[in-house]
């Protein structure tokens, strides 16, 4: 019998939870995609750029919406079982109050190691292979951000100004600048026309296979080379090609923080420990020390919360729906377990910033879930069903 309570409790949940985070997850991703329609407008990656990156999006999306997703679900869930007296019958079934607590917090655990399992390893293998593919695609929709009498940056170190602009793709009085040059200071390319060309080229890794990359076919013009010592080439063309691929965008393409594997954050954090150092460039640790034992103890510490709201979610087993107070009540449980996710999605940013503030980062969760367990016991041995 008891099994069965168990089996029913759990399933309800779990559909529930499952329910609100595809949901939410849903919404989030899809503003969070919006944002990242500049990857397209802005730097000229493909549109199969931009899904791919968005999709790998979505394990960071998930993690960071499971606590609150859980928050809400156990919640609705145990007033749900209230309202439609199915508590009452778990009671009179001669299921103890405390059993239930127990086997919630075994599902909070279940969770918790579910959002480890994202935050630890899923969710930044995700993010860095996201990073890969920004970094690895080249500039495919270069042609529809040159705009006519206004100055495009888009490429880094290329800016290009085109006078006119006709239907049929074709610039007139080019105007471009190169800043990528190795043994040039710059290079200035004034040209009468110009434009876009998509070739089959066969690259050195990949001998009998075609890829296909963006040329600026440019016609009539000069090219002005600066030299590193100041003097000044002139040379006029007929007609030149620039491979677009060979110059990069402005998108950021070096893995932040959070698209770091945990190994990696951790090696990085050794060495600090020893060598009393802010930042280990030498280690491949670009970021500030703080930030990447914050980021640490993101992945590590905030899935330890979500067991005490579990616990805190538990109060509502004590409570009557034929009390005055029950109103109020389940108000009073959801913001104390909500304002302790607050606290502990602020307490995450600087405890990066202090030893003191990482001990009681991880000290709060087992303390606030032995405190309140035994609260939880004690209101449950001293109360009368039959009021």
């Amino acid at each position: 019998m008891r099994n069965t309570i168990y089996r029913y409790f759990f399933t309800e949940f779990i559909s529930l939870f499952a329910l609100i985070l595809i949901s939410t997850c849903v919404i989030v991703w899809i503003v969070q995609a919006v944002n990242y329609l500049d990857f397209v407008t802005e730097d000229g990656h493909a549109f199969s750029v931009y899904f791919t990156y968005s999709i790998l999006n979505i394990p960071k999306v998930i993690g960071r919406l499971i606590p609150l997703v859980f928050l809400i679900s156990l919640l609705t869930t145990i007033l749900q079982f209230e309202k439609n007296n199915e508590l009452l019958v778990f009671w009179t079934s001669g299921l103890n109050k405390i059993r239930l607590v127990n086997f919630v917090f075994i599902i909070s655990i279940l969770i918790t190691l579910f959002q480890l399992l994202l935050s630890l390893s899923i969710s930044p293998s995700s993010l860095n292979f996201a990073r890969s593919v920004l970094k690895s695609s080249n500039i495919t929709l270069f042609p529809s951000l040159v705009k006519e009498k206004k100055f495009n940056d888009t490429v880094k170190g290329l800016t290009v100004f085109v006078e006119k602009k006709k239907p049929n793709g074709e610039m007139l009085n080019v105007f471009l600048r190169d800043d990528t040059s190795g043994n040039a200071k710059s290079k200035t390319i004034i040209a009468k026309k110009g434009y876009i060309e998509t070739k089959g080229v066969m690259p050195f890794v990949k001998v009998g296979v075609l890829t296909e990359q963006n040329f600026l076919v440019l016609f009539d013009g000069v090219i002005q080379t600066e030299k590193k010592n100041k003097k000044i080439n002139f040379l006029k063309f007929y007609k030149t090609d620039i491979n677009l691929a060979s110059f990069e965008s402005k998108t950021t393409t070096y893995p932040k923080i959070q698209e770091n594997n945990t190994l990696s954050l951790l090696n990085c954090i050794r060495p600090f420990l020893e060598e009393d150092k802010t930042t280990l460039s030498e280690q491949q640790c670009s970021a500030r020390i703080d930030d990447i034992a914050a980021e640490l103890n993101r992945r590590f510490g905030m899935p330890l919360y979500i067991p005490i709201i579990s616990i805190i979610i538990c109060y509502l087993l004590s409570s009557r729906i034929e009390s005055k107070y029950y109103f109020f009540q389940k108000y009073i449980i959801f913001i104390t377990a909500f304002t302790i996710l607050v606290f502990a999605e602020i307490m995450v940013r600087y405890s990066g910033n202090s030893a003191l503030g990482t001990i009681i980062y991880y000290s709060l969760p087992p303390l606030l879930i032995l405190l309140n367990y035994l609260n939880l016991i004690r209101i449950f041995k001293f109360e009368n069903l039959d009021q």
